[in-house]
């Protein structure tokens, strides 16, 4: 037998929520079996691809007996089927009752994958050109922070950095709203000290640091981010940046409003921030045709 042969995950069918291994794979739900395990749930055809394109090991395939009724479908989730086992991987055959009970969506898409987790480290980071980063103070909303690393993707930024105690990245809700750019983008995670560290040798390095803050003195249109690598700042949804990170920064900026609100929605704000921090570098694109 081949190496390749003995290396190549297995297919099986599994129709019972009650399936020890279907039983594993829903307690990944939860953060404390996804830390333990360093594993995560992906939900449909566009995060599994992406995940495998950019080379992020899928451990288990899952997708519903319902595909073979569609050439199509049954074509590309047999492409990815072949791709996951030739790396290890093994595949899941299973109903709508279990994926149900998986995602915990009634209206579940037919394909998840079991995916294990890789998040960068402060190491690889490097303060170069022109480039910008994110970097969240204790974000608690799996909502905002995977569109926020969806916003970075589309924007051009370099990655995400989780300041403190945030929601995590690999959480379902968090991975749906990437819409696949969890895979294109880097996160890294530091505590608050290793943070302020690491702002120190950035700034030494010639970068800025730009926080928004309600007392920021500079209106973020007004600011040059032209000219050095930056790292965007944003505080928590309820009670903003710390002390200590504020004092980090080159510069605090405040965000312009004309209206009742008197605070925005923080993957709101972080957009409206990287637009103009980004406006320099973005190039028309015109998908009209």
């Amino acid at each position: 037998m081949s190496e390749t042969a003995v290396r190549a995950g297995r297919v099986e069918e599994i129709t019972s929520t009650a399936n020890p291994r279907i039983k594993s794979i829903k307690a990944l739900a939860l953060k404390k079996n996804r830390e333990s395990e360093k594993l995560f749930l992906a939900e449909g055809m566009k995060l599994v691809t992406d995940a495998l394109a950019t080379g992020w090991r899928v451990r288990t395939l899952i997708h519903s007996k319902k595909i073979f009724d569609d050439e199509k479908l049954k074509s590309r989730v047999e492409k990815l089927s072949t791709t996951v086992r030739a790396r290890g991987g093994d595949v899941l055959i299973t109903n709508d009752k279990v994926l149900t009970s998986i995602t915990r969506r009634d209206n579940a898409q037919m394909v998840v994958a079991v995916i294990e987790q890789n998040f960068a480290s402060a190491g690889e980071i490097k303060c170069v050109d022109n480039d910008t980063w994110v970097a969240l103070d204790r974000v608690r909303d799996p909502g905002n922070l995977g569109t926020i690393v969806r916003t970075a993707d589309a924007l051009g930024a370099k990655g995400v950095l989780l300041i403190g105690e945030t929601t995590a990245p690999f959480a379902l809700d968090a991975v749906r709203a990437t819409m696949g750019s969890l895979f294109h983008t880097p996160i890294a995670r530091m505590s608050e000290d290793e943070f302020l560290k690491f702002a120190a040798n950035w700034k030494s390095d010639g970068g800025d640091i730009i926080g928004t803050h309600l007392q920021g003195a500079v209106d973020h249109r007004q600011i040059n981010y032209a000219e050095t690598p930056q790292i965007v700042l944003m505080g928590n949804e309820q009670k903003g940046l710390t002390e200590e990170l504020s004092n980090a920064c080159t510069q605090l900026a405040y965000i312009a409003m004309d209206g009742a609100a008197d605070s925005l929605n923080l993957a709101v704000a972080t957009g409206i921030m990287l637009f103009e921090v980004r406006r320099h570098a973005l190039k028309s694109n015109d998908r009209s045709h």
